[in-house]
């Protein structure tokens, strides 16, 4: 356990006397070992956090799968809680206000952590501990030191960890990566990014006011800074837009491209970002910009040989185009358009008969549409369990996509430019900029591996 006010070390407990605030571990678990679990067996699985989220697609996702059971649910919030309950399956399904009660039942094999973003790391480290299995939501973390506990975590108690960037398993996804990585758009100089959604005009301003008697407001905060509560901060989608509990859309919807972006050009980390946004688009209470742009450097490697640039827009005040979440690969040869519902290319054309008097037109284009359905990132996080393997969306994968808009939102809450050190995961010469990539969990929370 370490000292407070340092968040270096990593071990997830409470030290305050109420709630017998230490969670314990049998012996057993605490090597990382669990009960073998064959082919035919059932799966017990629980879920924290019961908003319209987790009780309304992430758990139904994996209800539809042979072999899985419900068998209780988590939540700070008593309706939200009742809620769940009752999609789980009715009153047979136990129910638990603290996730580390439900995490100390033996019977539960693997958890899905559906919570806000502040609170995916610490409750998944303590899974681990448990000895159970783990899907947690994305982004991973509320900051980047938060990655690397739940990575150590997964590895030192041999769980399962899977993340819910679940574009990675939709197979039309694979397909445009084997094309980008085959060389066939030529050199990628540039990868744009783009999230595009209507918004305005906003959420308003309401004033802070006391929480909703069904709510426990100081457990929700839980490691984060205390602040009074507002409607916006829990209602409306807020969430991802306070500092308390999350990072924009840059992190919470960015995570899943920059998922696809990582893997398509085999990189973890740029080596400059610089970012700017503001409240242009229209004015309400949300701490993060609802009009953002940000510009990425990557080093050579082995797909962009040269290094590559990423840009990342979004636009909250934006009506929606035909593609308003998707990614666009620049190559010398040709131009991959990418979201979930295809791939389209459009090729380059190399002669000057297939010239026009508008220059060089992206033609002929071709598409590969999706056929996936919802539920195979589901399956394959059970798979995982049943032949205890690892999955592709690892601690790992998650930590390095996630990392990419928290690295957005330093350079623009520095107002300025910064070098990245992706080996050492610090901010090279900035001081200023290091206090947002570390941050000190609110008294009595503390974090441990």
């Amino acid at each position: 356990m370490f000292e407070a006010n340092t968040v270096n070390r990593r071990r997830f407990m409470q030290t305050t006397t109420s709630a017998a605030a230490v969670m314990a571990t049998s012996s057993a678990f605490a090597q990382g070992q669990s009960a073998s679990i064959g082919p035919n067996d059932t799966i017990n699985m629980a879920l924290i956090g019961c908003g319209a989220r987790g009780r309304n697609q992430v758990m139904p996702s994996f209800m539809e799968l042979p072999g899985v059971k419900f068998t209780a649910v988590c939540d700070v919030n008593s309706i939200n809680l009742e809620k769940g309950q009752q999609k789980a399956g009715g009153k047979s399904v136990k129910t638990y206000k603290d996730f580390r009660e439900l995490l100390a039942d033996k019977s539960i094999d693997a958890v899905i952590v559906a919570t806000q973003a502040h609170w995916h790391v610490p409750i998944a480290v303590a899974a681990c501990q448990a000895g159970k299995d783990v899907y947690v939501e994305k982004p991973l973390g509320n900051f980047i030191g938060e990655g690397k506990w739940l990575i150590e975590a997964a590895k030192k108690y041999d769980r399962i960890v899977q993340i819910g960037t679940q574009q990675h398993s939709m197979e039309h996804y694979r397909k445009a990566v084997e094309i980008i990585q085959s060389g066939k758009l030529g050199a990628i100089s540039e990868v744009k990014v783009w999230d595009h959604t209507y918004w305005a005009p906003g959420r308003g301003n309401p004033a802070d006011c006391d929480p909703p008697p069904e709510l426990d407001w100081d457990f929700y905060v839980g490691p984060s800074p205390m602040q009074s509560y507002n409607p916006n901060i829990y209602y409306n989608y807020g969430y991802d837009w306070f500092r308390l509990s999350g990072g924009g859309h840059q992190v919470a919807w960015g995570v899943h491209h920059f998922d696809i972006v990582n893997w398509a050009m085999n990189v973890k980390y740029p080596k400059r970002v610089s970012a700017m946004g503001g409240h242009f688009a229209y004015q309400d209470n949300f701490e993060y910009p609802n009009t953002f742009d940000a510009v990425m450097e990557f080093g050579p490697g082995p797909v962009a040989e040269n290094g590559f640039l990423l840009q990342y827009t979004m636009r909250m005040g934006s009506r929606r185009v035909r593609r308003s979440h998707a990614k666009c690969f620049y190559g010398t040869d040709a131009t991959m358009v990418l979201d979930r519902s295809r791939i389209s290319i459009a090729r380059e054309p190399k002669t000057k008969k297939e010239q026009t008097d508008a220059g060089y037109l992206l033609s002929p284009e071709e598409e590969i549409v999706s056929s996936d359905d919802a539920f195979r990132h589901s399956q394959v996080f059970i798979d995982n369990i049943r032949n205890r393997t690892q999955p592709e969306t690892d601690a790992q994968t998650g930590h390095y996509a996630t990392n990419l808009g928290h690295l957005m939102n330093v350079s623009w809450e520095v107002g300025r430019s910064i070098e990245w050190d992706g080996e050492k995961e610090t901010v090279v010469g900035d001081d200023e900029a290091n206090k947002f990539v570390h941050k000190e969990y609110r008294d009595p929370w503390r974090l441990t591996v």
